[in-house]
């Protein structure tokens, strides 16, 4: 536990170092990348969500997204819970703001989208091993949500975050493929 606690600092650490130009675009080349994945490019549903710097941006995904005609659903965190649900997003005003500055749908403006309609899952993390595992925010939300989850998934990172070996438990599952600034990760298990 203290090894992944230091691991995501470090991580942290080096992704708020990088410039705002060489975030915008390096987040930009990532999103040309994806654009060109034949998961996006086939997908009707996507599950994405809200980015907050240092994360690769999804703002500009979403609107893409949106002009393509595919439905985007993004999540919402139940802390008491902690599970997540995706609701579907139409414009950006049906966020609201959160703990720690997150932005999630305001219930009362949105509808609960089924798992089952979500054709590529967007996973977000701090740094991710070769074969697709991913070290999280710390809040295990997505592991719980990924356990049942039979679509795409991509991560999308910056290629600072891929590292050869992260910590890992057992219960950690590997996303598809990871798209970098630098190109296409497919992982093989």
């Amino acid at each position: 536990m203290q090894e992944k606690k230091q691991f995501r600092t470090n991580m942290i650490k080096q992704l708020h170092n990088i410039s705002k130009p060489q975030y915008e675009h390096m987040s930009y080349q990532i999103a040309l990348q994806l654009y060109k994945d034949v998961s996006f490019t086939s997908a009707n549903h996507i599950g994405i969500t809200i980015s907050k710097f240092p994360e690769v941006d999804t703002y500009q995904i979403i609107r893409t997204a949106w002009q393509l005609g595919k439905k985007v659903s993004i999540p919402k965190c139940d802390p008491a819970t902690r599970q997540m649900t995706f609701r579907q997003l139409e414009h950006f005003n049906q966020l609201e703001s959160v703990y720690s500055h997150l932005f999630e749908p305001i219930v009362e403006e949105t509808e609960q989208t089924d798992p089952a309609q979500i054709d590529l899952l967007l996973v977000p993390g701090l740094a991710y091993s070769p074969k697709g595992y991913r070290l999280g925010f710390g809040g295990g939300y997505y592991d719980r949500f990924l356990q049942n989850f039979k679509g795409k998934t991509i991560s999308l990172a910056f290629s600072m975050q891929l590292q050869t070996e992260i910590p890992r438990e057992n219960h950690d599952l590997a996303v598809q493929k990871i798209i970098t600034n630098e190109g296409v990760l497919c992982t093989d298990e």
